[in-house]
Order: structure tokens, then C-alpha cells, then sequence
């Protein structure tokens, strides 16, 4: 393999990118698209007049620049930043142009000595190639297996010249000592490989790219100088060179945690502990990895020694089907239980979702893995050309080769366009149907419903293929394990095999069942409910098994079993779906705040039976009917409060179920859990108010709103959040008292129904409390009145209130109040957070309280992610900080989500470009990680008494293969985040 691209054999110049163009994307808004583009061509100059007259012979060249100018803000600026070079690439052959600006790259950064000079010119290709493949791809010149190739080449040539770029340095620098200076590579003994999409020349758009770096302690290396100190150096470098971003932008983002052991070994590995490693510890992901593990920099030859060393570690002998298992257990880690019904297309994560990209790729390499370690054609690096290969040799049939070829072109599309807008590294489609629609133009489709009735064709299809490959293998698991329960008997090799499945208390757990089999509990009662329940006992206790705490699943569904209402039902719909049974294994092992809940209140289990559980999350509107019409049931205030407790806990549980499956974002869970508590707060500010004012009366242009603060404010709940809430309200002071039998004045009648309001919501019930609430954030704190009048909140928050309240003010949102009083409200808050501010003083408050608050609650625990140097609170600090100081000039800032206002900060330019591209994925990660974290325990995360459930739904969450790449992914983002802080408040904590 070259390390230099190679240049293309002399053949008749065929016609340029703007003569190819075979088709363009749609149009949202063209009156808007023709203005900016006439705009911009008018601005431009010279290049603009050439555009003009390129776009009159070649008739694409004008609705490309329009559709580009509507759907793509990232394109767009590449346009309009360099109008010249787009008139180049326009005028090119596209092919020929980028094999000769990676080529011209390579030797001028190879050759380079100043690392900020390199740094420039790998940037420059970038740009300029990002550009060129996205037009190709958006106008039909390059198909999905050149697209995807080339941006592999430019991978491929940036690391390529970046590392002999290190190499002739360490040679001038007298540590390496080649045989053959100009051919510094060769044995070497430092080589680079290329894994997941970039080793198989299957790259996305804006891939990160995962490298493993290998050395040889037998290096070439002058006397005295350490392997491992030179090599590491060079890889730390290395990563600066793609990933660190300046003026220029970026290269690639750079992930070595694939790497053996990450949390614990340096970035670059030895030969020889790399491979006792795999020898003695590597796991199936591992060989799965390898799959498309390829050397691409350094030295190529001891890159091919170390693959061969590896073989029989990836490719076993014989045929692997043992390996099927352990796969799926792999696949249920990292992507999302199947479900069984209707999918949310808003949302939907096109790789990791249902039906999405990882499967088709799991689908593969689970057949690789299995058969090609006896069929050397089996062992090829891309996913469309094995697939062929598996229906050649007849291991799949040729229909399922060419439907999930098929969706795979069609999602990888659909994973580069939805990169191509803003240039992130994301696979989920826009989550509201107003930006879906707009997508769904760019992506070439008239409307949401064509594009997406496309794409659940292929979703479908690709589930389907993959559940026959998959989906009876728990099932199977569980019957080889031939467990039977005599009813007058405990069976001893079943007390043994209960014992080996991991339940410490096989005799008791024996009992339980063959109780259940006798039908004694109320769930179990009836014939039919019996001989389904006994056909699901196997594979129930195989998941049971699986879980946290087996023997307290087993105690927690004979709960649940005994408050069920006639199961025959549930039991027939558990047979004929395994992933539902894993589910329900997994809510009653691993998650005991859901294990509570349902063993109370069996009947939430109904809702995942529901065909569209999996689909999209209740709105507002329907939670609120839903809700209504239960209320209007109560026959009592006691009931109406049973019902409005159990329609949240409900709820929850849903919500915390979707977490669970990994079928839902922390966004999403975020925003369903805040959704719910609005519904729940608006009826009882509804109905408390109609009460009280039965009693009282009311005030004479009495309104009241409750503001939700914190979490709450900012959409950003989990399952175990308290409401931080205040209220505010207003009245006629000319006539301040009460109307009704009793009486009331002014500011006492709103304080006693405020806590009229708070009792509704925390008092403990039949059904259990609902909600702690927390009005700490009142004005005054717990000295001041629980409710406060809108002139004294404003007076407050604009003559006293300390630079900690309006912080905290920057998440505050109405969630009940007329909408009039709401208006009012909410104009009081945003001229608050409108007022100027000194940068600087605001900076000195925020470094201040966080180092308050480290004092208090520590940061040295990197599973406490909010309190952590570098977690959740540095976060919400930054992004607080920067709608003060902002907010005066540009208003478009202010947001009450954290993930919002990052990208609005950047968008406007308020944030730089590398600090958001560091806090928004960090965010996300917290996020993610809190949620699984409350749901499943009540205490702090310790992981090593944690079980292998908890552990898999983490690595999951955070989309990563192991517990170890985990650990490794957050120490590295907790010290990037700590270091933006640093920067943005100008101080360390």
C-alpha cells in the first residue's frame, strides 16, 4: 500500500462536476435561497460573474447553489467563504481534482518542519474536499461507494502525511535512526491502523476517525532514546495535528479508544503487549473490531505482521456459532431493543436505531465471525461486498443480501446529508416535524410523509432480516438449559443449573416458580394464563438471571405476578417477543425505582404491549386529555389525588421503560419527563385553584403562574428530580380581598394557595408521593413568603437578586398561568436577563460559586457528573454565563435548554467553534449517563460493585463498546470540559 495517492492513469477528460450534476435537493423557501445566492454572486466579484455564466451552460449549477443556501448552513459558508475555489471544483473533474489535492498535500505537509504550517495545509484540503465530495454527493456525480471512498482517501492522506511529517522530525531530531531516510516508514517500527468506517473505506461525512497505534520496542531508535516516551510524543502530536481546532477549522476529530484497555495504556501500544493482551483478555467486539482494522500510516509491514499474529484471535477454525449469542448480547449493549410496533420517524437515530445502519452491520459481521475463520472469503473489510460475498456462498439468501444492501445505501445517505447541514457528527433525524420537513427537502423528498414513508420501508425490512438471524437465540438459550419444576418436588440438576445461571439462592427460587406453575398466584389463574405462562418460564428466568440482582427479580416479578389482572395476554404476547421479556428482565433486575412501580401498579405494564409503544413519546395534548379524563372519574379529593399519582407514576415508568431500551435520547427522556410534570402541574393549579376559591373566593383580577426553575425549567428531568418551583401572581390592589364566605387579603391568599398547590402535589397517598418540590429559588430563599407578587419578583430580581439568582433565572419558564399573566411573566424575566452586564464580574461570580460548590460537595469523583471538575454544573455555569453577558446584545441566546443555548452560542458566534464542539457532546454524555444512573439506583455509582447489567446499559447509553472505553471516553471529556471552562471564565475554580 502507498502512503502517497496514487495519480490516475491518463485517460480523455471527461466533463466537469457542474456538467455532471444529476440531480439537486428541494427547497423550503426559495424566494429566500434566490435572494442569498444573488446576494452572494453580486458580492463576489469577478468568480461570481464566472459562476453565473458556469450555472447558464450547466442548468444544475444555480438550484444546487439555492437548495445548498436553504438546507446547508455548513456548505453554504464554504461557498460563500471562497467563491473562487467553488468555481474551481464547479470546473473540475471531480475525481482527477481530489486525487491531485491529496497528493499536492501529502508532499507539502510531509516535508514541512513547523507543525502550525502543516496544521494549515491539512485543514485547507479539508475544506476544500468536504466541499467537493458533499457537491458530488448532493448532485448525483458520485455514488455512496465512491463518496464514502473518497473521504476514507482523505483520511487516509492527512494521517498519512501527518505521521511523516513526526517521523522525518524524530529523523532530524536524531532519535530514529532509519535505514532508508527517504522511505522514513519502513520498519520504522511505529504504524497507525485505520479501524470501524475509515478501515473499511466506509467513512461519513463528518466521521470522527478511530485509530490504534501500534510500536515495536526493536524500533530503529538512536542509543539511549525510550520507545514508548518517543512514540507516545509522536501520537500526542499526531492527534493535535487532525483534531486540535484554530482558524482554519479542523481536520478530523481523532478516537483512540479502541486501543487495549484504554482506561489504563498509554495512546500507543507495544506490539508485544498488545498482542498478550488480545491473547489472554480480548472479547468478542474486539474480533469484530478487527474485522476492518487495516494499517494506513507508518510502517505498512509490521502493520500486516501484527494482523496475521492476530488471525486466529479474530477468525476462529471452526464454524463460531457459539459466537451468535455473545454477539447479540454485544448488540443489545450499544443499539436499542427492537420493539415490536411503530417507530417515531422524528428522532429516529438512523444507526443505532431500529432497523438503522449498526444492524445491517451486526447482521454481517455477526455472519463473518461465525463462518470466517474457514472461508478466507469471509474476512473482507466492507460491508455492501460482503454481503454479496455471504449470498454467493449461499450464508444468507440472495433477497436478504439485496434488501439490506439496499437500506444500507439508502440510511448511509441519509447519515451524510444529516451531517452535511452543520457539519456534526449525528445520525438522528431533526426531532419536531417542521425541521424533518425541511430535511426531508434537502434530502430530495416533496414532503415529511414521502421521505418517511421511505425510510420505516427499509427500517422494516432491515428488522426483519436481522430478527431471523437474531431473535430466537434467547429463546433457544433458555430451552437448552431444560430446567423443569415437578410440582411435589424440588428437581436436583435444576437446583444446579439455577445455581451455575447465577441465582444464590436456587432452592427458594425453585419453590417460587413451581408455585407460580401451580397457578397460586393471581396473575397465573386460568387455564390458558398457565400453559402460556409455562412455555414462558425458561426464557423469563434466563433474562431474570441476566439481571443486577437475580434472586430479587425473581422476588420482584412474583410481586408483580400476584397484583396482575388476568395474564393470559401478557404471557402470549412475552412468548412471541423475546426482546420484551429482556425488557421486563431488565426493569425488575436492574431498575429498582421501575421494579417498585410496577410491582405496585402491574397495570403500567399494558402500555409496552401497545403496538406503538416504541413510537413517539405522548405530546402535551394528549397527556392533558389522557389525564382529564381520568380526573373527571374522582369521586372524591382523596381519589383525585390517587389518580393524578398514578397517572405520573405511569408515566414514569413508561418513560423510564423507553430509557431502559435504549428506544428514546436523554433529550427526548428529558422532555417527556418535564412534559409530564407540566401536564400534572397544570391540572392541579387547575383544579386547587377551583377548590380554593370555593372556599375563598377570588381576588379581583387575581392570576397566578408557577414558574418551573432548574431541571424542570430546562425540559432536562430525570426519573428522580424534584420540581424547583415558583409563584408568582398579581392582583387588583384597589380591591385586595377575597370574595368568598371566607376571606381572604391579598398576599395571604395567594400564599395559602401556594401551599395548598405544594400539598397536592408532595403529599403521600395510597399510591405514593409524587414529587418533592423545592421553592428554594424564590426571591429571599426559605425566609421569603412561597409565592410573590410580579412587582415585588420584578423589584427583586432587578434591585437585589445576587448574580447566583439571575443564573438560575436563565432556566425559568412559565408552566401554568393565563396565557395573558403568562406574557407578562415571562416579558419581567427576559428584562432581567436583558440588562448589561460586566463580562468580567459576572466571570469572577460564576468562578466564585463554583468553587463554593466544589468546596461543599467535592470533584473528585468522575461518576459524580454534576458535581465533578468538569461535569454537569461547569456546564450549566458556562452556558448560564454566557446568556448574562450576551443576552443584552443578542437575545436569540437566551434558552432554558443547556444543549440549545451551546448551539445558539456558537451559531452566533458567541461560543468559539471548538470550546461548543467539546461542551455539546459532553452534554449529551452526561445526560445520557444521569438518566440510566437515576433510574437504576438510588445512591452513588460504584462501579465496581456494580453488576454487569448496569454496566451494559452505561456502555450503551454512551454508545461505546465496554465499560473500560467508558471510563476512558470520561476522564478525557471531563478534563476537556474543565479546560473550556478555564478558558471561557478566564480562571480555574
Amino acid at each position: 500500500m502507498s502512503h502517497q495517492p496514487a495519480a490516475m492513469a491518463a485517460d480523455p477528460v471527461p466533463a466537469t462536476l457542474a456538467h455532471r450534476l444529476a440531480r439537486v435537493p428541494l427547497v423550503v423557501d426559495p424566494d429566500a435561497a434566490r435572494k442569498a445566492v444573488d446576494d452572494w454572486l453580486a458580492e463576489a466579484g469577478e468568480a461570481g460573474a464566472a459562476i453565473t455564466a458556469l450555472a447558464a451552460e450547466a442548468p444544475r449549477v444555480r438550484p444546487l447553489l439555492e437548495a445548498v443556501a436553504d438546507g446547508s448552513p455548513f456548505l453554504w459558508e464554504l461557498m460563500r467563504s471562497d467563491p473562487a475555489g467553488l468555481l474551481r471544483l464547479l470546473g473540475s473533474d471531480p475525481d482527477r481534482h481530489l486525487t491531485a489535492r491529496l497528493s499536492e498535500t501529502f508532499r507539502a505537509a510531509s516535508h514541512s518542519r513547523d507543525d502550525a504550517e502543516v496544521m494549515r495545509l491539512l485543514r485547507r484540503m479539508k475544506a476544500e474536499a468536504a466541499l467537493l465530495i458533499a457537491l458530488a454527493d448532493i448532485g448525483g456525480v458520485w455514488d455512496l461507494g465512491r463518496v464514502t471512498r473518497a473521504l476514507s482517501d482523505l483520511a487516509d492522506a492527512a494521517v498519512c502525511a501527518a505521521v511523516r511529517y513526526l517521523l522525518l522530525g524524530a529523523v532530524r531530531a536524531g532519535k530514529l535512526v532509519p535505514a532508508d531516510p527517504d522511505h522514513v516508514e519502513e520498519h520504522c517500527g511505529y504504524v497507525v491502523f485505520a479501524m470501524g468506517k475509515m478501515g473499511a473505506h466506509e467513512l461519513n461525512y463528518s466521521s470522527d476517525i478511530d485509530l490504534i497505534v501500534f510500536f515495536d520496542p526493536q524500533a530503529p531508535l538512536a542509543p539511549g532514546v525510550e520507545p514508548a516516551q518517543l512514540f507516545v510524543r509522536l501520537t500526542r502530536t499526531l492527534i493535535k495535528l487532525l483534531q486540535e481546532r484554530n482558524g482554519d477549522g479542523y481536520v478530523f476529530r481523532v478516537d483512540l479508544r479502541l486501543r487495549p484497555d484504554p482506561s489504563s495504556t498509554q495512546v500507543a501500544v507495544s506490539v508485544s503487549a498488545a498482542l498478550d493482551y488480545y491473547e489472554s483478555v480480548g472479547q468478542n467486539w474486539e474480533r469484530a473490531a478487527f474485522i476492518k482494522a487495516r494499517p494506513c500510516a507508518g510502517d505498512l509491514a509490521l502493520g500486516g505482521r501484527v494482523l496475521k499474529e492476530l488471525t486466529p484471535f479474530v477468525w476462529r477454525k471452526y464454524l463460531d456459532f457459539a459466537t451468535l449469542a455473545d454477539v447479540h448480547a454485544m448488540k443489545r449493549q450499544i443499539h436499542a431493543y427492537k420493539g415490536h410496533g411503530d417507530i417515531a420517524v422524528e428522532g429516529h437515530n438512523v444507526k443505532l436505531g431500529r432497523g438503522g445502519i449498526r444492524e445491517i452491520e451486526f447482521f454481517v459481521q455477526t455472519q463473518q465471525l461465525i463462518a470466517g475463520g474457514r472461508n478466507p472469503g469471509l474476512r473482507g473489510r466492507e460491508t455492501l461486498a460482503m454481503l454479496d460475498a455471504l449470498a454467493e456462498g449461499q450464508w444468507i439468501a440472495a433477497e436478504a443480501a439485496t434488501e439490506l444492501a439496499g437500506a444500507y445505501v439508502f440510511l448511509r445517505e441519509v447519515e451524510h446529508r444529516l451531517q452535511m447541514v452543520a457539519d456534526e457528527q449525528t445520525q438522528s433525524l431533526p426531532a419536531d416535524r417542521p425541521a424533518l420537513e425541511r430535511f426531508a427537502r434537502f434530502l430530495g423528498y416533496e414532503s415529511r410523509d414521502a421521505f418517511a414513508q421511505a425510510l420505516l420501508a427499509h427500517l422494516v425490512v432491515v428488522q426483519r432480516h436481522y430478527a431471523a438471524l437474531f431473535e430466537d437465540a434467547t429463546a433457544r438459550a433458555a430451552d437448552e438449559r431444560g430446567l423443569t419444576f415437578p410440582a411435589d418436588r424440588d428437581d436436583k440438576e435444576t437446583l444446579d443449573k439455577l445455581g451455575a445461571m447465577g441465582f444464590r439462592a436456587p432452592l427458594e427460587v425453585s419453590a417460587t416458580v413451581r408455585r407460580w406453575l401451580t397457578g397460586s398466584p393471581r396473575g397465573v389463574r386460568g387455564e390458558t394464563a398457565r400453559s402460556h405462562f409455562a412455555l414462558l418460564v425458561p426464557m423469563l428466568l434466563d433474562q431474570l438471571a441476566r439481571s443486577e440482582n437475580p434472586d430479587g427479580a425473581v422476588l420482584a416479578f412474583d410481586h408483580f405476578l400476584s397484583g396482575l389482572h388476568g395474564g393470559g395476554r401478557l404471557f402470549a404476547l412475552l412468548n412471541q417477543n423475546p426482546d420484551l421479556v429482556a425488557l421486563v428482565g431488565l426493569l425488575l433486575g436492574t431498575a429498582p425505582r421501575l421494579a417498585d412501580i410496577l410491582a405496585a401498579h402491574p397495570q403500567v405494564m399494558d402500555p409496552l404491549i401497545e403496538p406503538a409503544f416504541f413510537g413517539a413519546l405522548p405530546d402535551a395534548v394528549q397527556l392533558d386529555a389522557e389525564l382529564t379524563r381520568s380526573l373527571a372519574q374522582a369521586r372524591s379529593d382523596e381519589d383525585f389525588l390517587d389518580r393524578v399519582r398514578l397517572f405520573g407514576q405511569e408515566h414514569m415508568f413508561l418513560i423510564g421503560a423507553r430509557i431502559l431500551s435504549g428506544t428514546v435520547s436523554a433529550v427526548q427522556a428529558g422532555d417527556a419527563f418535564a412534559g409530564l410534570a407540566d401536564v400534572v402541574i397544570k391540572a392541579l393549579h387547575r383544579s386547587v385553584g377551583d377548590s380554593f376559591a370555593a372556599t375563598y373566593g377570588r381576588v379581583a383580577g387575581g392570576e397566578s403562574a408557577v414558574l418551573a426553575m432548574g431541571k424542570l425549567g430546562g425540559r432536562e428531568m430525570t426519573a428522580s428530580s424534584d420540581l424547583d418551583l415558583i409563584v408568582v401572581y398579581d392582583f387588583d390592589e384597589d380591591h385586595p380581598e377575597s370574595d368568598g364566605a371566607r376571606t381572604l387579603y391579598g398576599g395571604q391568599y395567594f400564599a395559602r394557595f401556594t401551599q395548598r398547590l405544594i400539598n397536592a402535589l408532595t403529599t403521600q397517598t395510597n399510591h405514593g408521593r409524587l414529587y418533592e418540590v423545592d421553592m428554594r429559588l424564590r426571591p429571599s430563599g426559605r425566609s421569603g413568603p412561597v409565592a410573590t407578587s410580579l412587582a415585588a419578583f420584578r423589584d427583586y430580581q432587578r434591585n437585589e437578586a445576587w448574580t447566583w439568582e439571575h443564573l438560575a433565572l436563565t432556566r425559568a419558564r412559565v408552566v401554568s398561568a393565563s396565557p395573558a399573566f403568562a406574557a407578562k411573566v415571562e416579558v419581567a424575566i427576559r428584562e432581567v436577563l436583558r440588562l448589561p452586564r460586566d463580562a468580567r464580574a459576572v466571570a469572577g461570580d460564576v468562578v466564585e460559586m463554583r468553587r463554593a460548590i466544589a468546596t461543599e460537595k467535592g470533584e473528585g469523583d468522575r461518576w459524580n457528573l454534576k458535581y465533578v471538575a468538569g461535569g454537569l454544573v461547569d456546564i450549566e455555569f458556562i452556558t448560564q454565563y454566557l446568556q448574562l453577558v450576551h443576552a443584552a446584545t443578542t437575545p436569540a441566546i437566551l434558552d432554558t435548554s443547556t444543549i440549545r443555548v451551546l448551539e445558539k452560542a456558537a451559531r452566533h458566534g458567541l461560543l468559539p467553534v471548538e470550546e461548543a464542539e467539546v461542551l455539546r457532546p459532553a452534554a449529551r454524555l452526561y445526560h445520557d449517563l444521569t438518566h440510566v444512573l437515576r433510574l437504576c439506583l438510588d445512591g452513588p455509582f460504584e462501579p465496581s460493585k456494580a453488576g454487569a447489567g448496569l454496566l451494559a446499559l452505561l456502555t450503551r447509553a454512551a454508545d461505546v463498546p465496554n465499560f473500560a472505553n467508558l471510563e476512558a471516553h470520561l476522564v478525557d471529556t471531563q478534563e476537556k470540559v474543565r479546560a473550556s471552562f478555564v478558558r471561557i471564565l478566564g480562571e480555574a475554580p
